[in-house]
């Protein structure tokens, strides 16, 4: 009983395995990248702003009441700008916290709100991503966090995206809010920039389509990479971990 116990501990895969696949077990092929916080700010930021892409598209373009009842004995597009409001402050609070977060949390936290433009490794690193999604390059690095186009599209999307979002939204909702209040005082003057209130309607608007295109793009690029590449992806936002395919350290 006791050398049965010995030899499942020593070769706990059976069946068809080999002695390549016992070997590779015995190797540490995972690291903890994405922490508690992190990972709940993503799947969190993404419900919401899926309500606000899609009740903002509502907003622009309204669904005609009469199909289903009078106007006047609705509330229907009432619910709609609630639920785009309540989004949105969701949304907001959460980047604040994800900001905090950066400064606490580790490395990877903190990728996503600075690039390493001054870096002539680091753009070579890009330009062979660029080549990899381009079916270019047969074989792609192996990176912990995100790879370096990721990090771009996240900066550019994520960090200055929902920025710009999120002060022309509070522009729109302090103009609903009335005049000289605190929101008008610290989002009205953005009005007065742009042109006025439909100016800053159609920039928000673009700005949703833009937040539209990056998300099926990286929705397309996290299941390209979880087939293709050499680690995990869309399991490691679920469970911090990225586990990698292969051995090879290049």
């Amino acid at each position: 009983m006791d050398t049965e116990i010995d030899f499942y501990s020593v070769n706990p895969l059976t069946g068809d395995a080999t002695e390549a696949d016992r070997a590779t077990i015995t190797r540490n092929s995972s690291v903890y990248v994405y922490e508690v916080p992190v990972r709940l700010w993503h799947w969190i930021n993404a419900a919401a702003i899926l309500v606000l892409c899609v009740t903002g598209y509502l907003i622009g373009s309204p669904l005609p009441s009469v199909d289903i009842s009078e106007a006047t004995n609705q509330f229907l597009f009432g619910y709609i700008r609630f639920a785009h409001f309540a989004a949105g402050m969701i949304m907001t609070v959460g980047f604040f916290g994800r900001i905090y977060w950066a400064f606490v949390g580790n490395h990877h936290a903190r990728q996503m709100f600075k690039l390493p433009v001054f870096n002539a490794k680091w753009w070579s690193e890009v330009w062979g991503e660029a080549k990899w999604y381009m079916f270019l390059e047969k074989q792609p690095k192996k990176y912990v966090g995100h790879n370096p186009l990721a990090q771009i599209a996240m900066f550019f999307f994520m960090t200055v995206g929902m920025s710009f979002m999120i002060l022309t939204g509070f522009a729109l909702y302090s103009e609903g809010v009335g005049r000289d209040g605190w929101l008008d005082t610290l989002f009205g003057p953005l009005l007065d920039i742009v042109g006025g209130s439909h100016m800053m309607h159609q920039i928000h608007h673009l700005g949703m389509w833009a937040i539209v295109i990056f998300m099926i793009i990286h929705i397309y690029a996290a299941i390209r990479e979880d087939v293709m590449s050499r680690q995990s992806m869309v399991s490691t936002m679920i469970s911090g971990t990225r586990t990698f395919k292969d051995d090879d350290p290049t």
